[in-house]
């Protein structure tokens, strides 16, 4: 899966204005939300705050990938936020988070949804990509880094 198909470039944001794992979550599915990418940005962040209980999204390596499904969406949809201060996940390694990667799903698009899920995972276990994106400093960057790496 090329993550560029599901991502924005309007869909993120350098810095994240949050500064805890609830409020990052809500800037991120805000941030869908203005965007028109998703329906109901009330179902999404009580989906994603769900699964979020359920066990961490945060995978290690710095990174949180909280993601749910939402009714009414054709595609999938991505937002990716850097916040201002890693921020405190929970995540598996013990270690905050430097970089949210927030997916979202229609209930019947399973496939798609782990694909994106294991994309996003694979390219932060490349340490040059890792070290190239938690050096970026906006947006902009962002993106042409995912344009670099998925183009």
């Amino acid at each position: 899966m090329n993550l560029l198909q599901i991502l924005s470039p309007s869909c993120i944001r350098v810095p994240l204005q949050a500064t805890d794992k609830r409020g990052v979550i809500d800037e991120l599915v805000n941030l869908l939300a203005e965007h028109e990418q998703i329906p109901d940005p009330d179902a999404l962040r009580d989906a994603v705050w769900v699964r979020e209980q359920t066990r961490t999204t945060g995978i290690g390596h710095g990174l949180a990938i909280p993601h749910g499904k939402c009714p009414g969406m054709p595609r999938l949809a991505m937002a990716i936020g850097k916040p201002a201060v890693p921020v405190d996940f929970e995540a598996i390694d013990a270690q905050p988070v430097k970089l949210v990667v927030l997916l979202a799903s229609p209930p019947d698009h399973y496939s798609e949804h782990i694909q994106a899920l294991a994309r996003i995972s694979r390219l932060i276990s490349m340490e040059d990509f890792r070290k190239r994106i938690y050096a970026a400093d906006t947006a902009e960057e962002i993106y042409k880094l995912l344009e670099e790496t998925e183009g």
